[in-house]
């Protein structure tokens, strides 16, 4: 795991970019290379750019983008530092549980900025890019946009509360439907399922995503900030203690038999056979 103590970003090792002009602040997805997958460098990198959003106050309201095909397509799993270790299972599934947890207080930093966030989704939005989508107060999707939790197919639990998140915008049913199985939605049923707000032809979406920041930052901030609060007290009242509980089910699922099979099937092309262990 990464140096979390570090507060800066070494030049070049740059996986989110920060540009803050008129009002609005711009995070970026920038390895397209790697379909802006996710890694734990990644996850300081947000909050270490959201606790910079939170305290400026000529920011009104975010923009969240990423450059390329790709929104984020999950998990980068070459990226250095992807395993937790421990000198017993027991220590290997506290590490990870305490990982999780750590992911969930980062995440947070961005799901509770005082300032609404506006999601733009284009190509894959898969696994973690999922669920960082849905941290979100507004999502605006491309037509090509994807959606899906594989997690299970690969022996892993949701772990950063994507399914809590869909169960709390398209219900219980859609959330099981989605992270049991692991199939893909476009953006039209996504667009049915109230998880994204707008769909849009892909040369529309960044001009209609960044008015539609425009339009919130034009407006009275206390009472914009008021909002949200309120929205947001309401529709996640059981979500902190759902969260927990999912970090000790990742951690379980993460070091089990299961998840070592399920990532080995995976880089062989072939199907995963799961025991349950």
């Amino acid at each position: 795991m990464i140096d979390t103590i570090t507060t800066q970003i070494a030049e070049g090792e740059e996986r989110i970019r920060l540009e803050v002009a008129d009002g609005v602040a711009v995070l970026t997805l920038c390895r397209p290379a790697t379909l802006n997958g996710w890694s734990w460098e990644s996850t300081r990198q947000l909050g270490l750019l959201a606790d910079r959003i939170r305290f400026d106050p000529s920011v009104r309201a975010v923009l969240l983008r990423a450059e390329g095909r790709a929104f984020c397509a999950g998990i980068d799993v070459t990226a250095p530092g992807g395993a937790i270790t421990g000198g017993s299972a027991a220590e290997r599934t506290r590490n990870y549980y305490e990982g999780i947890r750590w992911v969930h207080e980062r995440f947070a930093v961005l799901a509770r900025l005082p300032q609404p966030v506006v999601a733009a989704v284009q190509g894959y939005c898969l696994g973690f890019g999922f669920e960082l989508a849905l941290m979100a107060d507004i999502r605006v999707a491309a037509e090509d946009a994807v959606f899906a939790l594989p997690e299970a197919q690969l022996g892993v639990a949701v772990d950063a509360g994507g399914d809590l998140r869909i169960a709390r915008e398209a219900g219980a049913g859609w959330a099981k439907y989605l992270a049991l199985t692991g199939r893909r939605i476009d953006a039209a049923t996504a667009l049915r399922l109230n998880l994204v707000q707008l769909v849009l032809p892909g040369p529309e979406l960044e001009p209609t995503a960044r008015t539609l920041a425009a339009d919130i930052a034009a407006n009275a901030p206390l009472a914009v900030q008021g909002i949200k609060r309120s929205v947001d007290a309401y529709a996640d009242a059981a979500l902190p203690a759902a969260l927990d509980r999912a970090a000790m089910t990742a951690a379980l699922t993460l070091t089990s038999d299961d998840c070592r099979e399920g990532y080995t099937a995976k880089a062989a092309r072939r199907p995963p056979h799961f025991t349950g262990g």
